[in-house]
This record gives C-alpha cells, structure tokens and sequence, in this order.
C-alpha cells in the first residue's frame, strides 16, 4: 500500500493558529459508520451523541514545557532542544537544532525565558543515526521543576510563536483539563475540546469516564517517509493502564455498552494490550509498536472521537482503519469526509476541531 494515497491538499489558512475561544465551542463533524452518513455538531453536543452506559477511555498524559534554549559552553553558539523521551535518572534523548556541532562530550548551558544563564546544564553523551542526542542533565536538584521554569510549550511546527513569547494561554490550552501523569511532549490533541462542565454533563447523564496514560512522543505527528505504508518503522511509546480502567473496559464489553476511545492515544492503548491478551484489557504499564492501517480489525473500541491529521500520517490511516475495519473502504471515506470539512471551512490539526467516528 503507497503513502501516497494517504495524501491530501489542506489550505494553510485552515490550520488553526489559536484555540476556540471556549474548549467545547469547537465544531464536531459526526461520521456514521453504519449509515455511511455525515453530521455538522458542536464538541458540546455530544452528551446526545453519547448514550448512558457508554465508557469514554481517556488519555490523561500531561504535556511537559520540552523546550529550551540555550548556548554551548564552549564557543557560545546559541542551540534550541526539544525532549523526546525519559531513558534514565536526568537523562533525555532530545532533537537539537543546530544539531550539526553537537558531539558527545559537548557541553550545554541554558537560558532562562529573559535569555539570561540559568543553573541548568547538560551534557551531550551520544548521538544516533537519526541526529538526535542524548543528554544528561546536571546543575539543578529538581530537572522537572527547572523544566516547568525554564522550559516552553512544545507547540508543533506549524503553529509558530516568536522566540521567549508570553505563552501563558499555550501553557492552559495546549493541556487537557484532566492531565495528571507528566511526560509527553505533544497533547493528546482530540481530549482539548474538554471542559470540567461537560465532563460533569457527561456523568450526570450516566457515560462513564476511564482514564490510561500514554506519553505522547513527536513520532505519533511525523509523517511516514517510506513508499510503501508497510515499510514504515514505527516509533515506540509508553503507556499505563490502571486496574479500574482495565475492569471498566472489560465489563462494558462483556454487557455488550460502547467503548469510546478520546483520540487515537488512547485508541493505540487499547488495542495494544486487547492484541496482546487475545481480547482482554489487562492492567499495566507496558510500550507500543503498534501501527493501525487499513485493513485492520479492533478489538477494543467502537467509536472513536479525533482530530484532523496530517496528511501521510500514522495517525490518518488509522483513522482511516477505524471508520471501515477489515476492509480498505475506510481510506475513501475519511479523505472525503476531509473534503467536506475544508468546504465546510473546519479548522485542522492540534487547536482545530474534531470528528466522531461512531
């Protein structure tokens, strides 16, 4: 199967720069599976898209401030770092820019939101095929309050801000209202649209809420850079599942209630540990290969609520896996119901609007 047809062309005015002005006021195109049919909602309509008894499995990762600036030790060269992933006690593997002069050995001070030095430090230990490098921290008692001091909002690349800007509503927006477990270094986006009140709408109408944590790592956003969609080396993410959730899951299934998935995290979550324990939910903390293409079947969810994603992207195909399992139909509809949210005018990507796929 080609990447290629995984393709499609977005206006670049249609990817959203800022939030909604209200988490819920997001618009919500809700897809059918069954009917094959397209509805235009809003994100606070859905506790009557949802139904008592429903259990939305959500992914409560809390996104670290990743970012930081800094100069080199020796030679003064001004750098940018964006963490990647935790690999030990004040270790990180971070993307460095410029990356060409980062040897092992090389030694990092950084600086603080007014560009002056703070008592932060690094020390670059090794560096990969793929140019990143891996970084042991020093100069600070407490990395992740010196993060939560010194570091910025990990927005995306296409949603840019002037270098030590306010990001004080980033900061807010750019994190669930219900993040709990500190490590990903990009939001798990389709859980934004939250708000505390539509929470309490949904359990008062009797939907169930169960939470798993993945750490959101850069991979999931990248798009693939093979031909063929199969050759494509999936990168890996950690993830929890607590025993109440585990229990939760199982039960609904059992009772024959809907399980649905807040975003393709928590989605990924699932059906990684369904196909490890032939259908079952089974608690634990545990990491994921697992790539979702059509014509992929599931185990664990049935109906999934996402934003729009890149084109080429992991994250689109197994959307595309979601809306028809065990067949390829799948790609030719999300892609068209794609088009009919640019006509439509929705906004696109992290601080966009989302879909229902049911």
């Amino acid at each position: 199967m080609k990447t290629a047809e995984f393709d499609y062309l977005l206006p670049s005015e249609l990817i959203a720069q800022q939030p909604a002005a209200e988490r819920d006021h997001s618009r919500l195109l809700v897809l059918d599976r069954p009917t094959r049919t397209l509805r235009h909602r809003h994100f606070f309509d859905l506790p009557g898209l949802l139904q008592p008894g429903d259990l939305l499995v959500l992914n409560d990762s809390k996104v670290i401030p990743a970012r930081l600036r800094g100069i080199r030790a020796e030679g003064g060269g001004h750098f940018e770092i964006l963490l990647l992933r935790e690999c030990g006690p004040g270790q990180w593997w971070a993307m460095m820019r410029p990356a060409r002069r980062m040897r092992p050995g090389t030694s990092l001070l950084f600086l603080d939101h007014r560009a002056q030095p703070a008592s932060l430090q690094a020390t670059v230990l090794e560096k990969n095929q793929e140019g990143h490098c891996r970084l042991e921290f020093n100069g600070v008692e407490d990395l992740r309050a010196a993060l939560n001091e010194l570091g910025e909002i990990p927005l995306p690349p296409y949603i840019p801000r002037p270098s030590h800007a306010d990001q004080e509503e980033d900061r807010q927006r750019y994190q669930t209202v219900y993040a709990a477990t500190e490590g990903s270094v990009a939001a798990p986006t389709a859980g934004l649209h939250f708000t505390a009140t539509l929470l309490e709408l949904l359990r008062a109408k009797g939907i169930q809420l169960a939470p798993v944590t993945l750490h959101v790592g850069l991979g999931t956003f990248a798009p693939i850079k093979t031909e063929e969609v199969e050759q494509h080396p999936m990168h890996e993410e950690v993830f929890e599942v607590p025993p109440q959730t585990a229990r939760l899951v199982n039960q609904a299934r059992a009772e024959g209630r809907r399980v649905v998935a807040v975003g393709t995290t928590s989605l990924r979550v699932l059906e990684s540990v369904a196909r490890l324990n032939g259908g079952e939910i089974v608690p634990g903390a545990n990491a994921t290969r697992l790539f979702i293409y059509p014509p992929s079947q599931f185990l664990a969810a049935d109906a999934l609520i996402t934003n729009f994603h890149l084109p080429q992207t992991t994250l689109l195909m197994l959307v595309c896996a979601f809306a028809a399992p065990g067949s390829m139909a799948g790609r030719d509809w999300i892609l068209s119901a794609y088009q009919n949210a640019i006509q439509e005018r929705y906004r696109f990507f992290s601080y966009g609007d989302a879909m229902f796929v049911c």
